[in-house]
Parts: structure tokens; sequence; C-alpha cells
């Protein structure tokens, strides 16, 4: 019973000690707690100041409780320096959308969310330029997660951007905009940034532009082309193929930039009216490979940040030129990467029919170290039938035409052409001649100037090398590629990007004219079916092309009277006289009709006594694919390295998280 008392006690004292409970009965003793409820204010957050309303509200969507905590967070810190970070693109379009989310609209103490569809319109027209920078898609403006639909009674946050733009439309009506070179920005690109330039230039010209890659670097980086066609992905009847690929060597870099001012060009040119540049487009496929060697070139920059001043600071920036990023990640020079078919064009020569074209690749190639890059290169020249190519370079100012490999018997430096020597000649020639200075005497430089000619020279004669891809494109396709050396500074300051553009514009769409040299045209049976593969001979020439998938062909030629002989297996030849006269820029039409004929067994082709090389079908036979691929993606999802982005510093807040959103690869 005690006890029990002792613990009732305890608890009435516990009671009188507990403060006293609100009663609105009684005066002093406390005042009941009432939230408030958030109501609009004004918008106060300086960079949201030109939204098309006037009134948001706190908390916000991102559940920023007050101005203040706006402000403060690094998502503020984004929008107030976004128009630098991606260099004026998608200006104010990106800020104005993150203000939707930071100072939603408010009306009738609600707040209204922004439309999805704007959101979605807006991330497709500028999130390469976030790719540019290697940075992520901001998370708050995730599409899905802070915006809703028409149906949900949203508003379009550009709604007063767009009303804007409308006026300045019907301002400027009167005079549309012409093309003008200060609109192309002359600098160096990072690879993200040039993948994001190829791709916001085929959104820009949907119509005649496509990217697609054609594989991965050792590092996992894209290589991606950009095509210029009347219709893009397709490949048309008669119409010639032709390709520029650049930065082959990681430190050559002009070329490669070179490459996306062109692909810039030729898209604002044709939207303009620019009646060359849609002839060329439209009846021209143009593909073109800006980078061949992604990391290379990411070497090539970095050993160029730490070269980049002399001890003598009073001498200001030094670039650099040495080979440091010229190989490829695995150290591999792509250019002596390709198989050497040249050699056993060279053993065959003592056969009184041999070929130089559609030589096998060897099988033993395979055994070797086959770079992925090389190998992207080699299915990507199989898959389409180009006509013509260049491949771009630095170190000196020349155009090289094949043999790149000399016929010495120790490979010493010797005039080495191929059976297509004057057609070779002609288009070094083209390229030389259509650039500002490359063919005059005063121009030379590098090692060339002692053996080239009016700034073209044979590979061989000049420097012999085996495993060359000019040789390639030459002795296993019906393609005719010339490599163009582009200068003697091989990283050149971006000062002098301009002058580079200037001196290479005109001879870059003239060499893409010549595609259009020769003859061309169409192989078919007597029953009206087009011939895959048939051969097309020039007398005197020992070097057929053959027919693509549809029966067509291209045959480059220089002008002067040609004998052509069109055959195929179970077909007699057809044989037609061929006069092109000079000057003549486009190709002249000369289809063949083949008729059935029995092969007697006594007249056998004698190049059927040839040693077999495997056959030309048979390409990758030790499934080299699986390895590339599985190469890059590991090298895709490799652990972040600590090094972070340029930009990542500035969004580092005192006591703050760390803004890890921001990072494309986190």
């Amino acid at each position: 019973m005690s006890i029990m008392l002792l613990i009732l006690l305890q608890l009435l004292v516990l009671v009188s000690c507990a403060p006293p409970r609100c009663d609105p009965g009684f005066r002093g003793y406390c005042k009941p707690t009432v939230e408030e409820k958030p109501k609009c204010t004004d918008v106060m957050l300086s960079y949201c100041d030109d939204m098309s309303y006037t009134q948001n509200m706190f908390p916000n969507i991102l559940n920023h409780k007050t101005r203040e905590d706006a402000e403060g967070s690094a998502e503020y810190l984004l929008l107030s320096v976004v128009e630098a970070l991606l260099g004026g693109e998608c200006n104010p379009d990106v800020r104005m959308l993150g203000c939707s989310v930071m100072a939603p609209r408010c009306e009738k103490e609600k707040v209204l969310k922004p439309c999805r569809t704007t959101c979605e319109a807006v991330r497709k027209r500028c999130s390469h330029a976030f790719d540019g920078i290697e940075m992520a898609w901001p998370y708050f403006l995730d599409c899905d997660r802070f915006f809703v639909s028409d149906e949900e009674g949203c508003y379009d946050p550009l709604e007063g951007l767009r009303a804007e733009q409308n006026e300045e439309e019907v301002d400027g009506m009167e005079t549309p905009p012409e093309y003008r070179d200060d609109m192309i920005k002359f600098n160096h690109h990072t690879n993200a940034q040039m993948i994001s330039i190829l791709k916001k230039t085929e959104e820009k010209c949907e119509d005649i532009a496509r990217t697609y890659s054609i594989g991965r670097s050792t590092e996992g980086t894209e290589l991606l082309v950009i095509e210029f066609s009347r219709n893009p992905g397709e490949h048309e009847l008669l119409e010639p193929e032709m390709k520029y690929v650049g930065n082959m060597h990681g430190n050559e870099v002009l070329g490669r930039e070179l490459l996306i001012l062109l692909a810039q060009h030729m898209c604002s040119e044709y939207l303009l009216g620019n009646e060359r540049i849609q002839t060329i487009i439209n009846t021209t496929r143009i593909h073109i490979l800006p980078c061949m060697n992604p990391d290379g070139h990411d070497l090539a920059v970095s050993g160029l940040q730490d070269n980049n001043y002399s001890e003598d600071e009073e001498e200001g920036p030094r670039y650099d030129s040495s080979n440091v990023g010229r190989n490829n990640a695995q150290n591999i020079d792509l250019n002596r990467n390709f198989p050497d078919l040249t050699s056993i064009a060279y053993s065959r020569r003592r056969q009184r029919r041999y070929r130089t074209d559609h030589i096998p690749i060897p099988d033993s190639y395979w055994f070797g170290k086959v770079a992925p890059e090389t190998y992207a290169v080699m299915k990507w020249i199989r898959s389409i039938p180009f006509v013509l190519s260049a491949n771009f370079h630095g170190g000196d100012l020349v155009v090289s035409y094949p043999y790149d490999l000399s016929k010495h018997p120790l490979q010493r430096n010797m005039l080495s052409p191929t059976p297509d020597a004057k057609v070779f000649k002609l288009l070094a020639r083209t390229y030389a001649n259509a650039h500002e200075s490359m063919s005059t005497s005063s121009a030379r430089c590098g090692s060339s100037h002692g053996v080239s000619e009016k700034g073209t020279v044979n590979g061989a004669q000049w420097s012999s090398i085996a495993g060359s891809m000019q040789d390639f494109n030459y002795l296993h396709t019906n393609c005719f590629e010339v490599t163009v050396e582009l200068g003697c500074e091989k990283f050149p300051a971006e000062d002098e990007l301009f002058n580079g553009w200037h001196e290479n514009f005109e001879a870059l769409l003239t060499f893409m004219e010549a595609a259009h040299r020769g003859i061309k045209g169409i192989v078919k049976d007597e029953d009206g079916n087009t011939v895959k593969g048939a051969q097309i001979s020039v007398r005197g020439i020992r070097h057929d092309v053959t027919t693509a998938e549809n029966g067509d062909y291209w045959r480059l030629l220089t002008p002067g009277v040609h004998i052509v002989t069109a055959s195929a297996p179970g077909y007699a030849k057809a044989i037609k006289k061929v006069h092109l006269p000079g000057h003549m820029h486009t190709a002249g039409r000369v289809d063949f009709l083949l008729k059935k004929a029995e092969l007697e067994p006594g007249n056998q082709e004698e190049e059927d006594s040839i040693p077999p090389m495997g056959s030309y079908d048979r390409f990758d036979p030790y499934n080299q694919y699986e390895r590339y691929t599985l190469m890059a993606d590991v090298s895709q999802n490799r652990p972040e390295s600590a090094k972070k982005p340029w930009w990542w510093s500035y969004f580092i807040l005192p006591e703050g998280p760390e803004p890890t959103w921001l990072l494309k690869h986190h």
C-alpha cells in the first residue's frame, strides 16, 4: 500500500511541474501554434525576373523553403552561369525552363507547373550543348518529374520568349540572313563538343543530314560520321558516294577542325539557298568522319597543355608539334595498321593478267594487333560503295597519292605509281590547285619539297610505308583515296584556324565535285535484272571496279578515249568505246547489257591460277568484332577518374553536398 502511495505522489509532482496546457479561457498561459499557408509572392530571383508571370511561391517545386535557400543552391548557380557555360547556346531557354521549377508560377495561392511538352522540346534541342561540356542534363529539368501535361493544367514557361522571337521574325522578314564566316566559331573542340556540333547540325538540317556511328575507339569514344545527301541514309542509284576522314593521327588536328567547320557550313549554306552547295548535296552522298583517333587527340591536347608555355614567359604560348598523341591508346599508328595489300599486288606483277583490285585480306593479318579504330573504318569502307576519298594529315603541305609502299626490293623510297597513276595525279592536282597556296613553290614546307611537283607527290617516292589507309582503299575496294597534308604545323593555334579554313575551303568543295569525273552506268542482263559484282575494265589500266548492289558503278577516268568492258561470270563480255572530252565535270553515262554465255572448260580466266588468298567476303574470320565491342564497353563503364571537368570547382558550395548530378558518368 505504501509503495502504491509513493508512486501516486510522484505522478502528482510530475503533473504539477508540467507546463500548463494552452487554453483560450486563461490568458497568458500560451499561444497556439498557427502554421501560415504558403502565399503567392513577387518573383525576387534576379535571374528569373523576365518570366511571363510576376508571382511565385515558396517552398518551390524543389522544396527550397525560402528565396534565400533557392539563391544559395547549386541549381540556381547553374542558371546564373548557364549562358557562359554553353557559350550562349540555348539561352535563355534553359534558364527560363529552370526558373519555372525554382520560381514556379503562382496564381490564386496555387502553384502551376510548367508543360512537359516545352521541356521535351528544349531538351531535344539543347542536350547536345551539355554533352559538349561533358555535363549531365540537370536533374531539376527532368521532364517527367517536374513538368506536367496539358490536361493537368500546365503553362508554357517560354511564352514570353516566343512572343519576342515572333516580333523579331516579323521585323527581319525583309532582310533574310546571309551566311558569314564569323557565325562559325574558329576554335579547337573536345571530342564531346565535336559530337555535340555534329548532332546539332543533323537536327538543324534533318532533311539532308544524318549522323551515324561506325564503332568506338579503344577508350570507348564514338567514331561519329555525319552524312549529307538528298535522301540521307539511302544509296541512290547512280549517285556517287565520297568520304572525308580527319585526325587519323591524334596530334594532327587541322583536318579535324576543317571537317567540323565544313559540316556546319554545308548545312547553313544549303538552307540559305547556295546553289553550288545544294547541287553538291543533291547529286552526291557525302560522308564526313572528322576524327578517326579521338583517344590520340585527347593525349595530344594533354601534351599541349603540359608544354603550352616556354621557360621564357615573354615568348607567350608555345604550341608543341611533337608526336604526343599521334598513335591511338594502344600506341598503334593507325596509318600503318591496315592490311598490307600492296606487297601482294607487287608479288603478282610477273603474272600476265594480274589484278590490283578487290584483293582479299589475308588471314595472317588477323593474327597481328588490329586497332578497334582500324577495324571500324575497314568495315565502313567495305559497307558503302565509295568512289572517292581524302584523308587529312599535318606536318607538310602536299597531296600524296598511292602507292604508299615502295616497289623497291628493300622498300627504299622510290616512285611507285598505281595502274591509275593518271587519275590519281588528276585528283591530287584538283585539291592542290584549288588550295590557296599548296601548288606554289613558295608554299613548300616539310620533307616533301625535294620530290613533290606543284603540291603533289607519290607516297612511296616521298616516304615508303606499309599498311596505309589509302593503299587499302584502292586495292581492296572501288574507292580512290588521296592523303592531304594541310601544313607543317600539326597543332596550329586557334587564331590560325581562320586562315586554314579560307586556304582549304574551295579545295574541299572542288574535291567533292571530282567524284563526278569519268563514267557511270548500270549493268543489266537480258531479262532487265541488274547484275551485282560485274567487273568494269578499262583497256590499259589493270585495275577494275565492280558494280554495287543495284548494278550501278562509277569509274573515275581522265579525259580521252577509253575502251571499257563489262563482264560477269556466266555472261559474254560487252565492250564500248568511250570519248571523254576535256573540261567535262559530270560523269558520262555508259550502261551495259550482258548476254548469257556458256563458259567453256578450256577458257578459264587466267587469274584463276593465282594462288588463292581467301575469299573477298571472308572478313574477320576470327570474330574480332566481339572482342572490340567488349573492349569498348569496358572502357565506357570503367570507374570515373578522380579528375573532374573544368567547371566542377565552381559548383562546390561551402558546407553543401557535392552536386554530383552535374556529372555525366557518376
